[in-house]
């Protein structure tokens, strides 16, 4: 009796096929979403996913200033950066974030939700964020769409 031996196929990169998704984040609770972008990123809802190969899709996220988070985080969360100068952290709470720069908000949670490797700032490149409805992707979303 012969045994037959299943391989692992593996996806080049040339034939990887990216497609727009649009996600609305109206009423959205932050992590959640930024869990769900992290995989669409990553191309783990593919059935021909690839750890070490690059094959998720583009995400275009609209009505990000209307993200909410659960709790008190809203007053409580702060994002904090320092300059590495003496004096220099810089402390801002989650709301006064969400009405100045709401897309560096999304950038920081998809960020922590990546695995931190060489891919990282590729597939956080394919994340468009807009604080409003409108965006300048339809033309891709309706193509990738057919």
């Amino acid at each position: 009796m012969k045994t037959y031996r299943q391989k692992t196929v593996s996806l080049p990169q040339e034939k990887i096929k990216r497609q727009w998704r649009l996600i609305d984040g109206h009423d959205r609770v932050l992590g959640q979403l930024a869990s769900e972008i992290a995989v669409i990123l990553q191309g783990k809802d593919k059935a021909d996913y690839t750890p070490h190969n690059d094959g998720g899709d583009y995400v275009v996220l609209i009505n990000a200033s209307h993200i909410v988070v659960t709790g008190n985080k809203a007053d409580k969360k702060t994002y904090i950066h320092h300059s590495n100068y003496p004096g220099g952290l810089r402390r801002e709470t989650f709301a006064h974030m969400r009405a100045r720069n709401p897309d560096e908000m999304i950038h920081l949670a998809v960020k922590g939700m990546l695995p931190a490797n060489k891919l990282r700032d590729a597939r956080l490149a394919r994340l468009k964020v807009f604080a409003g409805s409108e965006h300048s992707y339809q033309n891709f979303i309706k193509n990738s769409e057919k």
